[in-house]
């Protein structure tokens, strides 16, 4: 029998994955569950979209896919930046991305994406990465965090975690602030070679993503929290806000491919503050320890 087309692949296990992600998000929340919202693209394709709102645990979850098709728009056929003969009047892309708030500030925010895309000219890559986002710094939980997914990488050849986690630190940054996002994770684009091991790591990856993040969320939904901590991280979050909509390459490629602007912009909290220059944090808590990292020299933590 035949195998199936790369671009069936790669949708199906993007399908797959949101399934098993979502079941464990939603079990770890205990009271919300996540909706399923089917959407169409009129120039081909559409995806589903799957959101989880105002939980016992998590204030806001979204975990997306897409398969999407058509003619190329100039803006991506300029960035591709490839030779005349090689340029593509169509595309299709797929992929999964995935957002989850918790409630609580000492529990990190965390974003992946795994994607896959090829043109009519025989080009063909994928991508992806992960990166954790915490309000409080907690070691452990960043360490953690690295770990799975450096072992994740070191199962397979074609993956590289010290140059993608290399790369985390220089994209998930704010160039108007001076600050890291969070504490990094992994980055990588245009990936290319065999395909059927780079889809074998992406599979790997996905399904390291819950063992990654979920358990540092169970180890600190309970802690206490202090009126000035959740003021800190409504301000905080407001720097995801800020990466998300300025700097943002997924944001940026869906709005300009006419994807769906409710699902792109999924990934936003649902609260944030924008205080006039607040005041940081006190010395020698967890969250001034997080503004000191942030703003000075990328840590290992694996």
């Amino acid at each position: 029998m035949q195998e199936a087309p790369m671009r069936a692949r790669a949708e199906a296990l993007y399908a797959r994955l949101q399934e098993s992600i979502c079941t464990a998000a939603a079990r770890l929340d205990g009271r919300a569950a996540f909706g399923q919202d089917a959407w169409d693209r009129p120039e081909g394709g559409g995806g589903l979209t799957r959101v989880l709102q105002d939980g016992a645990v998590f204030e806001k979850a979204a975990v997306n896919v897409s398969a999407v098709w058509g003619p190329a728009p100039p803006a991506l056929v300029e960035h591709l930046r490839l030779p005349d003969d090689r340029r593509p009047t169509t595309f299709f892309a797929t992929g999964i991305s995935m957002i989850f708030h918790p409630r609580s500030p000492h529990a990190p925010t965390f974003h992946a994406n795994l994607r896959y895309f090829e043109t009519d000219t025989e080009v063909s890559w994928f991508g992806g990465g992960c990166d954790l986002t915490p309000y409080a710094l907690h070691p452990d939980d960043a360490s953690h965090f690295h770990e799975v997914v450096r072992d994740a990488c070191a199962r397979h050849a074609v993956a590289d975690y010290r140059a993608w986690k290399g790369w985390c630190d220089r994209y998930f940054f704010l160039p108007h602030r001076g600050e890291a996002r969070g504490v990094g994770g992994v980055f990588f684009d245009h990936l290319t070679g065999d395909p059927d091991a780079v889809l074998a790591f992406q599979q790997d990856l996905g399904e390291a993503l819950v063992p990654a993040y979920l358990p540092l969320v169970e180890r600190r939904m309970g802690t206490p929290v202090t009126p000035d901590q959740e003021r800190w991280h409504l301000q905080r979050r407001g720097r995801y806000v800020e990466f998300n909509l300025v700097h943002d390459r997924g944001t940026r490629f869906g709005l300009q491919t006419g994807g769906r602007v409710e699902s792109i912009l999924a990934s936003l909290p649902p609260r944030v503050r924008f205080d006039y220059d607040p005041a940081p944090p006190p010395e020698g808590t967890p969250e001034r320890a997080l503004l000191d990292l942030v703003t000075g020299p990328p840590r290992d933590w694996a």
